[in-house]
C-alpha cells in the first residue's frame, strides 16, 4: 500500500531538482498516482507504528477521510490543468508539498501526525503568497505564517494535553469539555476562519499569485472543516459561530473593490454553512456540511479561476478597473456565470443539493432563528458572488480593455469545474452516495424549488433597485478593514503616541543602568585596585593568618 499523499511529495522533489521542464506529466501524474493508490486502500484500514511509547496513525481511511480524499485529488487535478502555462520552480513545489500535506492531515488517524501535516500546510501555502513579489505580497505572507503557526502551537498544545489526560493520540472525536478539546477547538478554527480571526483569509488570498489563490482556495479550510467534522460533531457552540459567518461577510464583499477579496469573504460565508451543519450534528446537518464543502471546492475554485485568468489577461481585479470584458473573453464569462449560479444554490447546479441539506436540518431540529439567519446569508450571497462578481468583471460599464480569453490549460481546468458543477446539480445521487453518512432527502421538491427561486428573484430585484437608484456602494479604490484595523491602525497608531514617553522611559532606565555600572566600576576600583586593601601585596605572615582563619572555619563548619 501507499499512502495517497506520497506522490505529492515525490512530485515535489523531482520538480525541485529536475526544474520546470518536467511540469506537465509531474502536475498531472501526481493526482492520477494519488488518486490510484486511494482506490487501492482496503475501506477502514490503517497504518500504525510506535515512537517514543506512543502510537502513532499516519493513515487511516474511513468513510469521511476517503470522501476528503477523493475531493482533494480532484481539486489537485483542476489546479494542476489551471496552472500547467507556468514555468516557476517555486510555484510548482510548493502546491504540490501543499496538496501533499492536506491530504496527509485528511488520513492522519492520530493527533500528532495530524500536527506534522498541519505545519507543513502552512510553510508550503505561504509560499504561494510570496511568489507574488510584491510588498504587499510579502506583509501578507507574514500575517498569514503568523496566524497558522498559532493555530499549530494550539493544537501541539491541545494534542498534549489529551495524551496526559487521556493517554492516547488518536484523532476521534473529541468534544469541547475539556481544556486539550477547548484548544483543538481554538487551533481548528483559526485555520476555518472563525469571527475575529478570519482575516489572515481575507488579508492573503488576495494576495496570492492567480494560480496560488486557486490552491489556496481549495485546501485550507477544508482541512479544517475536516478536522471540525471528525473531532466535534454536534458541538452547538459551532451552530451559532457558523451563522455569524455566514452573515457578517456579506456586508464587507459588497463594499469590496477587490474581487478576489470579495471571493475570500465569500469563502467564509459558505464555510460558515459547513461549521453550522457540523454543529447541528444530524446525520442530515453532518451530511450537508460535507457535501457543501465537495461542492464549494469546485464551484469557489471555480470563480477563483475565472478571476485569476481575468487577473492573469488584463493585470488588474478591482471593480472599478474592469467591465465590459464579455466582448473579449466570452468563454470566461459563461464559465463564471456557471460558477456564480452554482455558489448561489440556483436549482440545476451544485450549490443547491448541498447547502438545503444543512438549511432543511437547522429548521427540522427547532433552530429557527438560526434558519433565518441562513436564509438571509443565502440572499446576500447572490447578491456579492452570484451578481456583482461577473456583473463588475464582465458587464457593467465598458472599462476598454480589449483582451482574449486565457490559455487553453485555464479554460479547460474551467470547464472541467463547469461541468462539474452542472453535473451534481442534475444529478445530486452522484455526490449523496460518496457522503459517508444517511441522506434521506429530496432536494428537487416543488416547495424547495420554488422558495429558492423566489428567494433568488427578490435578491437580484434588491440589486437591481439598489443599482437604479444610486445607492448601491460605489467601487472605490481603497482597502477596507474589519477586525484587522486593530492590528493595522489600532496599535501602530497607539504605538506612535506613546512614543514620546516610551523614548523618555528608555532614556531614564539607559541612565540608571549606566549609573549602576559605573558605581559597580568604582567600587571595584577602591576594593581591587593598587591602592583597594586587596591589590595591595601581602606579607607572607598575614597571609598564612588568613589561610589558617579560613581552614580553622571551614574545620568549625564540618563538625557542627
Amino acid at each position: 500500500m501507499i499512502a495517497p499523499y506520497l506522490p505529492f511529495f515525490a512530485g515535489a522533489l523531482v520538480l525541485a531538482v529536475l526544474g520546470p521542464r518536467f511540469r506537465v506529466p509531474v502536475l498531472l501524474g501526481a493526482p492520477v498516482a494519488g488518486a490510484l493508490s486511494l482506490a487501492a486502500l482496503d475501506p477502514d484500514s490503517a497504518w500504525t507504528l510506535h515512537f517514543f511509547g506512543m502510537e502513532l496513525t499516519p493513515l487511516r481511511v474511513d468513510g469521511l477521510s476517503r470522501l476528503f480524499g477523493w475531493l482533494f485529488h480532484l481539486a489537485a487535478l483542476l489546479a494542476a490543468l489551471f496552472s500547467l502555462h507556468l514555468r516557476e520552480r517555486v510555484q510548482h513545489v510548493a502546491a504540490l508539498a501543499y496538496v501533499g500535506a492536506a491530504l496527509g492531515a485528511v488520513f492522519a488517524g492520530d493527533l500528532l501526525t495530524l500536527f506534522v501535516f498541519w505545519e507543513l500546510m502552512a510553510l508550503s501555502s505561504v509560499c504561494l503568497v510570496w511568489a507574488r513579489r510584491s510588498p504587499r505580497a510579502l506583509r501578507a505572507g507574514m500575517r498569514y505564517l503568523l496566524a497558522h503557526i498559532v493555530s499549530g502551537v494550539l493544537l501541539l498544545a491541545g494534542a498534549l494535553v489529551y495524551l496526559r489526560t487521556e493517554g492516547s493520540l488518536a484523532f476521534g472525536e473529541i468534544g469541547a469539555d475539556s481544556i486539550a478539546g477547548w484548544l483543538l477547538l481554538a487551533a481548528f478554527g483559526i485555520k476555518c476562519a472563525f469571527p475575529f480571526v478570519h482575516n489572515w483569509l481575507t488579508d492573503a488570498y488576495p494576495e496570492a499569485t492567480p494560480t496560488g489563490t486557486v490552491y489556496l482556495c481549495m485546501f485550507t479550510t477544508k482541512v479544517a472543516v475536516y478536522a471540525l467534522a471528525r473531532g466535534f460533531p454536534g458541538t452547538e457552540l459551532l451552530v451559532y459561530v457558523g451563522m455569524a459567518m455566514t452573515c457578517f461577510p456579506i456586508f464587507y464583499a459588497v463594499i469590496e473593490n477587490d474581487l478576489r477579496r470579495v471571493l475570500a469573504y465569500s469563502m467564509i460565508n459558505q464555510i460558515g454553512f459547513m461549521v453550522c451543519g457540523i454543529g447541528i450534528g444530524t446525520s442530515l446537518a453532518l451530511a450537508g456540511a460535507v457535501a457543501h464543502a465537495f461542492n464549494d471546492v469546485i464551484f469557489k475554485g471555480l470563480l477563483m479561476m475565472s478571476m485569476g485568468a481575468v487577473l492573469h489577461m488584463t493585470g488588474r481585479i478591482n471593480g472599478s478597473d474592469l467591465g465590459g470584458l464579455y466582448r473579449s473573453m466570452p468563454k470566461t464569462t459563461v464559465l463564471c456565470i456557471v460558477g456564480a449560479a452554482s455558489i448561489s444554490a440556483f436549482p440545476l447546479f451544485s450549490g443547491f443539493v448541498s447547502k438545503s441539506l444543512v438549511m432543511s436540518a437547522a429548521a427540522g431540529e427547532g433552530y429557527t432563528w438560526v434558519w433565518l439567519g441562513l436564509l438571509f446569508a443565502s440572499a446576500g450571497v447572490f447578491h456579492h458572488a452570484g451578481i456583482k462578481i461577473p456583473f463588475f468583471a464582465f458587464f457593467a460599464h465598458d472599462s476598454g480593455i480589449r483582451t482574449t480569453d486565457p490559455p487553453g490549460n485555464m479554460l479547460l481546468a474551467m470547464t472541467v469545474a463547469a461541468a462539474l458543477c452542472v453535473a451534481i446539480g442534475c444529478a445530486p445521487g452522484l455526490l449523496y452516495a460518496l457522503v459517508p453518512f444517511e441522506i434521506a432527502y429530496a432536494p428537487y421538491t416543488a416547495s424547495h424549488v420554488l422558495a429558492q427561486t423566489q428567494l433568488l428573484f427578490f435578491s437580484a430585484l434588491a440589486f437591481l433597485w439598489l443599482r437604479l437608484s444610486g445607492l448601491y456602494p460605489p467601487e472605490l479604490h481603497s482597502v477596507n478593514l474589519d477586525v484587522e484595523w486593530v492590528y493595522r491602525r489600532f496599535l501602530p497608531d497607539a504605538l506612535r503616541r506613546c512614543a514620546p514617553a516610551l523614548r523618555d522611559l528608555d532614556a531614564r532606565l539607559r541612565s540608571a543602568a549606566l549609573a549602576l555600572l559605573a558605581g559597580g566600576a568604582r567600587h571595584l576600583h577602591e576594593t581591587h585596585g593598587p591602592e583597594g586593601p586587596l591589590g595591595r601585596s601581602w606579607s607572607t605572615r598575614a597571609a598564612v593568618a588568613v589561610v589558617v582563619l579560613l581552614l580553622g572555619a571551614y574545620v568549625g563548619v564540618l563538625v557542627l
